[in-house]
């Protein structure tokens, strides 16, 4: 069959905005083709904002020990302090597309920094209720960005879709992996775990205010309280005449599921792959620097995998290779974990990586246009952190039932089976048309 024909550099593609269902007004079009002419704002704004949407959630598992101390929590409630973020990043996924119905992506995009810069701050405050409200408010401004960030890419960038989502994600790991290996150091140098929490509050700010003058800008001509866009009431319909929705689609699921069950190991591998090393021996600071080691090659995985994606028509090669990776490096720890820890850190950390790039890639290769990918990515990132929520508390319930880590590490074998199996399916060359 042959390939459809996509338009060159030199075709002006139809500036859709990246809310569901809805055209910018002419004044908001005008804007914002202004700012596609001359993208360095723009690219700019899209790096500093991915760097925030891990780093706030990254630099508290190594003080997890220092803050449960402080507060005299429990092993159980100091786990809140990493689940809660993740929940709410579930949670609020669903209400980025309808804010962005209202207000504009860049309005909404500018309001989850300031969430996200109000909430690492809250998280500091005295009171034990702040530092769980404040992770609320993190994981709940984090998920407007994971939930808007495909949207924007395919509306602004329609011919380098691909290559952007590589570097968005890259942004995103590269935040993490500097927040993780600095936040002893920053506790040291600042005077406490509050200190390091808090250093986090200036990326956010910086990255809001780069993207005032975009927020402004697309608002341009239109007064206050007045929409950005309108609706569009052309929606596409079925052979039966039924307007089609993701929840009925099989692929929209395929690939809601595959960014959940990555999600999952990731998270898992976040809460619990240090202890494994431990538990076989090895120090702390050894245990740290492997897992530092493996978050820092994501980044590899990252911006490989989705490139090569956007020059395939077919993904599912790319699938089952990052989920063969984690379950190699899953299986090296089962049968040798301190013998073999860089080895098979560097296998999961560059599959993780893969995964997650390739997860996002697929919210915009699968989709037609950017009202779609905005769609899919909140069904995919609602379902998908909830379901990666799940994840680490199921595991170490498993591992403190039995014991040890053989079977917790054997079902997640299985789960990166079953995320092959998905990316099979999701990976195929289909668009959704909803």
């Amino acid at each position: 069959m042959p390939r459809p024909h996509t338009p060159g550099p030199e075709a002006e593609p139809l500036l859709v905005d990246a809310e569901t269902d809805l055209r910018p007004t002419p004044e908001v079009t005008a804007a914002r083709r202004t700012l596609r002419a001359h993208p360095a704002l723009l690219l700019i704004g899209i790096v500093l904002a991915s760097l925030n949407m891990r780093a706030a959630l990254a630099g508290v598992s190594p003080l997890l020990g220092e803050i449960s101390g402080h507060f005299g929590l429990s092993a159980t409630t100091g786990s809140l302090v990493t689940t809660i973020p993740l929940i709410f990043m579930g949670l609020a996924s669903p209400f980025a597309p309808r804010l962005a119905r209202r207000r504009g992506t860049e309005a909404v995009l500018l309001s989850a920094l300031v969430l996200l810069l109000g909430g690492i701050l809250l998280r500091v405050a005295p009171p034990v209720m702040a530092l769980f409200a404040g992770g609320a408010l993190v994981g709940s401004g984090i998920a407007f960005l994971n939930v808007l960030m495909p949207g924007l890419v395919k509306r602004d960038f329609p011919h380098r879709a691909a290559g952007m989502t590589a570097l968005y994600t890259t942004s995103m790991i590269g935040g993490a992996t500097v927040s993780a290996a600095s936040a002893v150091p920053l506790e040291n140098a600042l005077g406490g775990w509050r200190g390091s929490l808090a250093s986090w509050s200036l990326l956010a700010a910086v990255a809001a205010l780069v993207w005032i003058p975009q927020t402004v800008l697309a608002r341009r001509g239109t007064h206050h309280g007045e929409p950005a866009a309108t609706p569009v009431r052309t929606p596409v319909r079925t052979t039966s005449g039924a307007e089609p929705r993701l929840g009925r689609s099989a692929l929209a699921w395929q690939v809601t599921l595959f960014m959940g069950l990555q999600s999952s190991i990731a998270y898992v591998c976040i809460a619990w792959m240090p202890t494994i090393f431990t538990d076989h021996g090895m120090s702390k600071s050894a245990a740290g620097l492997v897992f530092a080691f493996s978050t820092m090659l994501q980044m590899v995985g990252s911006f490989v995998v989705p490139t090569l994606a956007g020059r395939m028509r077919s993904q599912r090669t790319l699938a089952v290779a990052v989920a063969a990776l984690m379950g190699a490096g899953i299986a090296g720890l089962l049968v040798a974990p301190a013998a073999g820890a860089w080895v098979w850190a560097a296998l999961i950390g560059v599959g993780q990586g893969g995964s997650v790039g390739l997860a996002l890639t697929m919210m915009v290769l699968r989709t037609g246009d950017a009202h779609t990918s905005a769609r899919l990515s909140g069904m995919a990132q609602t379902w998908g952190y909830l379901l990666a929520a799940v994840g680490p508390l199921a595991l170490g319930a498993v591992h403190q039932t039995t014991g040890g880590w053989a079977l917790p590490l054997t079902l997640m074998l299985a789960v990166c089976g079953a995320l092959a199996l998905l990316g099979l399916g999701a990976g195929r060359d289909r668009k959704i048309r909803a």
